[in-house]
C-alpha cells in the first residue's frame, strides 16, 4: 500500500491510501496538522516499526477504512456501484476496527510517546521545550508497550521520523509525499514507488 500525505492548505493536510486489491481511500482533511510531523504520519512510522498490523494502517492495508477514511472514485462509476463499494468498505472496516481496537489504542499511546521523545531529541531548541510541556503518557502504557519502545527501537523510530520530517517540512501547499507501508520507503512523487 502507498500512503500519500498531501499539504492541502497552510495548516491542513490530507492522507490518501492507494491500495492494489481494495478501493483507494482518503481522509481529507486529516486531524493533527504539524509543520514537522503530521499526526497520521507519526502513526504510520510507529505502527510499521512496532509491527502493529491491526492498527490504523494495518486496517487500511487489509481493506478496512479505520473508521475515518472514505473511498475515492476517479472515474464516473454508476451511483449504484459506488454505493455498493462504500457499503462493502464500511462493513469490512467495521469488522477490522473491532478486531484492531487494542492495537489502535496502543498505537495512539506509542505515537504520543514517540512524538515527545523525537521532539526532545530535536536540534531546534523550541522543539525540546515543546516536548517538556507535553503530558507524560508512559504512565498509562503497559509494561509490554514500554519494553517494545526500548532505546534501540526508539532510536530507529526517531531516525525514520527525522527522514520523513525532512521531506514533509519542505512541501508546499498542493504537494505531497508518498510512503510505502510497511517498509516506509519514501518518494516525493507517489508514482515513483
Amino acid at each position: 500500500m502507498i500512503v500519500v500525505f498531501r499539504r492541502i492548505g497552510q495548516r491542513r493536510y490530507a492522507v490518501e491510501a492507494k491500495r492494489r486489491q481494495f478501493p483507494d481511500l482518503e481522509m481529507n482533511p486529516a486531524p493533527g496538522y504539524d509543520p514537522f510531523m503530521p499526526h497520521d504520519l507519526m502513526h504510520l512510522v510507529v505502527e510499521a516499526q512496532l509491527g502493529l498490523r491491526h492498527g490504523i494502517f494495518g486496517q487500511l492495508a487489509a481493506g478496512g477504512d479505520a473508521g475515518t477514511f472514505h473511498p475515492t472514485f476517479k472515474t464516473n462509476k454508476p451511483s449504484r456501484e459506488v454505493a455498493r463499494i462504500r457499503r462493502r468498505v464500511k462493513a469490512r472496516g467495521k469488522k477490522l476496527l473491532s478486531e484492531g481496537r487494542d492495537e489502535s489504542v496502543q498505537s495512539e499511546r506509542a505515537a504520543y510517546i514517540c512524538w515527545r521523545e523525537w521532539m526532545a531529541r530535536s536540534q531546534p531548541s523550541g522543539q525540546k521545550v515543546r516536548s517538556r510541556s507535553m503530558v507524560q503518557v508512559r504512565d498509562v502504557a503497559t509494561s509490554n508497550e514500554l519494553r517494545a519502545l526500548n532505546e534501540k527501537k526508539m532510536s530507529e523510530i526517531c531516525t525514520h521520523l527525522d527522514q520523513l520530517s525532512s521531506h514533509w517540512s519542505r512541501l508546499e501547499v498542493g504537494e505531497g509525499m508518498a510512503v510505502r507501508w510497511p517498509d516506509l520507503a519514501v518518494a516525493r512523487d507517489p508514482q515513483s514507488l
